[in-house]
């Protein structure tokens, strides 16, 4: 599938400046969050804020900036359904062909031996997982990654072709559903842990 504008959030920043400056040169529209906006922006790419896609500031202290129509209807809409289209078009929704998401370092952060229950219900990834499961859904349309070690194929497939073949995004979509799987399970058997000691 062709990629005209993509979504970054990130908290693993490895080689998210090249990729970004990669998509960015075959002209590929970045959109993204605070913190990962922050470092694009000082690695020279012109991003544009995903509140300004939503029209709502990030609230909460970061807790709530993409569980927004316009994000998710963005990722969901199918490309070959004229009534998802009309939908899109009929709201100011725009088509978000690229998801790059890695979640909140739960698992490093439980490991630490001082860490509190406080601290470990804040690294449990809301939006993140939302995002990757609506992307993983429709990859038929839209291309989901989750490790940046797959940045430099993705990357060059577009420059190769301006699309991202239909292989590397089932291959991907599967990676995606396998990470979130994971990331919860981890959760579960963390807080199983410690929640029934309390």
């Amino acid at each position: 599938m062709s990629v005209n504008r993509a979504l970054f959030s990130v908290s693993d920043r490895r080689g998210i400046v090249d990729f970004g400056t990669r998509l960015s040169n075959i002209g590929i529209e970045i959109l993204s969050t605070g913190g990962t906006a922050g470092v694009l922006r000082k690695g020279g790419l012109p991003v544009k804020d995903v509140s300004e896609v939503t029209g709502f500031p990030e609230m909460m202290e970061g807790r709530v900036k993409t569980l927004h129509p316009r994000i998710h209807g963005g990722l969901l809409a199918r490309r070959d359904h004229s009534g998802h289209v009309g939908d899109a078009e009929s709201h100011g929704i725009r088509m978000i062909d690229l998801l790059t998401v890695n979640l909140y370092p739960f698992e490093e952060t439980v490991a630490r031996a001082d860490v509190t229950i406080d601290e470990a219900i804040e690294q449990i990834d809301i939006g993140g997982p939302a995002m990757l499961r609506s992307a993983a859904k429709n990859h038929a349309f839209v291309t989901v990654i989750v490790d940046p070690d797959d940045y430099p194929g993705v990357a060059s497939e577009l420059e190769a072709a301006g699309s991202v073949s239909e292989a590397t995004r089932t291959r991907l979509c599967i990676k995606a559903f396998e990470y979130t799987a994971h990331y919860d399970q981890t959760i579960a058997a963390y807080l199983s842990r410690v929640l029934v000691q309390c």
